[in-house]
């Protein structure tokens, strides 16, 4: 199995609880679309003194599952919209 993790800040000016909720509903709602995903969460109230706003903390079956979730077409559509609300991208994967 693979663990994805993805850090991110918001964007100056972003950071709306609608903002937050768009990308929580947004990658959560993957699972069960794109095969091979067993577990996606999006947590999006970091405790004071975090560096980031909102993190994805997903599992995958397989290095193979994760790299088909990357090009899928439903994970692109909502990639999309966090790349335009958020910056500082920091990722981690590892096997577990």
């Amino acid at each position: 199995m693979i663990k994805h993790i993805i850090l991110w800040n918001f964007q100056d000016g972003k950071g709306s609880e609608e903002d937050k909720l768009k990308i929580k509903n947004g990658l959560e709602g993957l699972k069960g679309k794109i095969p091979g995903i067993i577990e996606i969460e999006v947590i999006t109230n970091p405790v004071a003194g975090s560096n980031a706003d909102i993190m994805l903390n997903s599992t995958f079956e397989s290095i193979e599952a994760l790299n088909n979730y990357q090009v899928h077409e439903e994970h692109v559509k909502i990639a999309t919209i966090v790349r335009s609300i958020t910056c500082n991208r920091m990722c981690m994967d590892y096997e577990i």
